[in-house]
């Protein structure tokens, strides 16, 4: 899954009025790719928290157009409300949930405060990872005083905003644009019901941990044991059981699986059990496949497995489904954003696969089977890879077929994405060609598109090659060194690169055949002629190897 996924969590000081609420969720929705994950309003903060997800440019898109329309619908000079704000939209969190890094995001924030402030006139700060200096990296820094503060904090050159201009804006207030990393709401199930019990154990494990007097009865401080956590115990009457309630602010820094385990620690130390977990809202992907290869290696197991067999094993290993069914197509974001595309070839079975290649449409075609073919090859690899680290006598081994393993998942992965990369490279050549041709800049603009999605033809299948010639190592060292009941297999898999290296190549040929750059398809042609005689050269030798070690 390549998806670029970012998420933004803006807070509107409105939580009474529900026609603005949804005038202003109106304006998110119209961004198209967007995914509104969730809305939610507070009588008593006056405050919504609106959650919604997608690709960055259209997350930068939306949130703006909701920052817009908040200041057109809501008035601070008469708002009123529990919760600390500032403005109509309060808070505007950017945060990277795949594909993309912090420091990418942080870009992104600051792009976006930039145009609110001199598109909308609204002065704003950034803060946490968008913070251009310590002191605004925190938000209560940023938003001290509120809203009725701000024209004395404007006049003060140490706060003056980031975007925008130092002038109170009466009616929408100051707006915080940040970065930060995805925050997960984490309950643990305990086999207790009580609150006072299940408040310790949290207090253990809490950052800000508990206050205690010393000796000389002065109150100090014991942190806990978990960075980036705020926990507290409650009891919940319609599960009768007691819970660790947690919110793990940072999971680059308490991951989901480390915070179980360490409340599991501490809950036995003081004669409780852990007997399950509960996950609020959603959570990226990458957190659950970190999870799965957690506890896959403290069972010394290979952790080069498919990532259904990650989840599958992180929601066992932490019982997510012991109060009601864990359902990954509703709590991973990225499961919830996956588009369902019935032409997306690797979403069909192996015979509708087969059966659409037999058929009289031009694609699939050769370049997507050839690259089907490498994924399966280098599967075989990674089948005896993890063959081998479960193998009995081997457990000192576990870990060195547990890294093969992990790369040859990489391999094949990548190899999957490519069969329909090598099917939308040829499509793109039909939309080039069924362009209009009536007028001179029409035949112009039309040349340059078929130039451009035939060179792009041209290098889909050389990047298979390129990526199914990674294999070969992996193949290479299970037949010298994996199970040798397996070792036909792992050769298996060297054929099976070798076709798709040779099948990739072909493509090449033919595609840059109808380039005008010919130094560019002569050079590619060149590259490719080289990776298809090492990879017969590679299918020798490990055939070799192979009979070697059977014979």
């Amino acid at each position: 899954m390549n998806r670029r996924i970012m998420e933004c969590v803006p807070n509107f000081s409105e939580g009474r009025n529900m026609a603005v609420i949804r005038q202003i969720t109106d304006e998110i929705e119209s961004v198209e790719g967007i995914r509104l994950l969730e809305t939610d309003p507070g009588r008593d903060t006056n405050r919504t928290v609106v959650t919604f997800v997608g690709e960055p440019d259209q997350v930068v898109e939306a949130a703006f157009r909701a920052v817009r329309k908040a200041a057109e619908l809501i008035d601070m000079s008469e708002h009123h409300g529990e919760h600390p704000r500032m403005g109509a939209t309060d808070v505007c969190p950017l945060v990277p949930v795949s594909g993309i890094t912090m420091e990418e995001t942080v870009e992104y924030a600051r792009k976006l405060a930039r145009r609110i402030g001199e598109e909308l006139a609204i002065p704003v700060y950034c803060y946490e990872n968008a913070a251009f200096e310590e002191k605004r990296r925190d938000l209560a820094n940023c938003r001290a005083g509120e809203y009725e503060g701000l024209q004395k904090k404007f006049a003060d050159p140490g706060w003056k905003p980031d975007f925008g201009p130092a002038v109170f804006n009466r009616r929408s207030g100051a707006t915080a644009v940040g970065a930060r990393d995805f925050l997960v709401a984490f309950n643990i199930n305990l086999n207790t019901t009580s609150t006072r019990r299940a408040n310790a154990i949290a207090y253990d494990v809490r950052e800000k941990g508990r206050m205690i007097r010393n000796e000389n009865g002065e109150k100090v401080n014991i942190p806990g044991s978990l960075k980036k956590v705020k926990a507290m115990g409650w009891y919940i009457e319609e599960y009768g059981i007691a819970q660790i309630t947690m919110n793990l602010v940072d999971i680059s820094v308490t991951p989901v699986h480390v915070a179980f385990d360490e409340v599991c620690r501490k809950a036995e130390a003081r004669g409780i059990r852990v007997t399950g977990s509960e996950l609020v809202g959603m959570i990226p992907l990458r957190a659950m496949l970190d999870a799965g290869r957690y506890f896959l290696e403290k069972q010394q197991r290979s952790t080069g497995v498919s990532d259904a067999e990650l989840i599958k094993i992180a929601v066992k290993s932490m019982g997510l489904d012991e109060i009601r069914k864990f359902r990954p197509e509703e709590k991973i974001i990225e499961f919830v954003m996956e588009e369902k595309d019935e032409k997306n070839l690797i979403s069909m079975s192996l015979r509708g696969f087969m059966d659409l290649t037999a058929s009289e449409s031009p694609v699939p075609g050769g370049g997507s089977v050839s690259a089907y073919v490498g994924s399966l090859g280098t599967a075989l690899g990674t089948m005896v890879a993890n063959i081998s680290s479960h193998k009995r006598g081997w457990d000192d081994r576990w870990k060195e077929f547990s890294v093969w393993a992990e790369k040859g998942k990489v391999i094949q992965n990548r190899l999957l994405d490519l069969v329909d990369e090598d099917t939308g490279a040829y499509n793109m050549i039909l939309a080039a060609i069924r362009m209009p041709a009536k007028t001179d800049t029409d035949k112009k603009d039309r040349e340059e598109a078929i130039e451009n999605a035939t060179r792009e033809a041209s290098l889909v299948p050389f990047r298979v090659m390129e990526t199914a010639f990674t294999g070969f190592e992996l193949i290479r060292e299970m037949v010298k060194e994996g199970n040798a009941q397996s070792v036909t297999d792992a050769a298996v898999g060297a054929m099976a690169l070798r076709t798709c290296i040779t099948g990739a190549f072909l493509n090449v040929r033919i595609n840059t055949k109808s380039l005008k750059d010919v130094k560019f398809a002569d050079e590619l042609v060149s590259k490719g002629r080289l990776i298809a005689e090492k990879a017969i050269e590679e299918e020798k030798l490990i055939l070799d190897l192979t009979k070697k070690r059977i014979f």
